[in-house]
């Protein structure tokens, strides 16, 4: 059995933390994860559904909840559709994830950049990265100098993402030689990618 504590993590750090634990368990065995907050909890319990695990959640006390999940036990229709959902995943696919924007959504400005900086991160832990990302508008902050997602993008890059920033964007928030990761592009390679794309995922 191996514990891990996620008290007091961020979304996704909480389902991040449980499929590397689950992945070190080599096909089998019993994860249990401490959270903090019933968000938590459905997260893990939706992954756990999703991959086919049993999962189970017992509340301990004031915030402190314990979700266990037993691997190698899944029901046999959970597997297959998995397995069907694995064969339709083409690490080929030509993903491009379109940032706008320092923060995401709309309401408080605190909260979305949060948000983004977890949405990059998760970008990290995918079994299947996207082909290219491109940065523009207010966007175009997250690549340069003072970002909280330059080690995410950075670790991104290596694995073989292109990243690109607008270089009128850069030029305009004066950000030109700040530039920490990528490279900088015109609007007319942006259009090319999204164009071109087989998925654009615009957070």
């Amino acid at each position: 059995m191996v514990e891990v504590n996620a008290m007091g993590d961020t979304c996704p750090i909480p389902v991040i933390k449980t499929k590397k634990a689950i992945e070190g368990l080599n096909g089998a065995g019993v994860v249990e994860t401490l959270v903090d907050n019933e968000i938590a909890v459905q997260n893990l319990k939706k992954m756990a559904d999703q991959k086919g695990y049993k999962a189970s959640c017992e509340k301990l006390g004031d915030n402190q909840y314990k979700v266990k999940m037993t691997i190698g036990e899944a029901v046999e229709e959970k597997k297959e559709e998995f397995a069907k959902k694995s064969e339709r995943s083409d690490s080929s696919e030509n993903t491009v994830v379109v940032i706008s924007s320092s923060k995401m959504g709309e309401g408080e400005e605190e909260l979305g950049k949060v948000l983004i900086k977890g949405f990059i991160y998760a970008l990290t832990q995918l079994d299947t990265l996207p082909k290219t990302m491109l940065f523009y508008n207010g966007g175009a902050f997250l690549t340069c100098e003072g970002s909280e997602s330059l080690e995410d993008l950075k670790f991104l890059k290596e694995q073989g993402v292109e990243i690109f920033t607008c270089g009128t964007c850069l030029n305009y928030y004066g950000l030109t030689e700040k530039l920490q990761v990528g490279e900088i592009t015109n609007m007319y390679v942006i259009a090319e990618k999204m164009t071109q794309a087989d998925k654009v995922v615009k957070p």
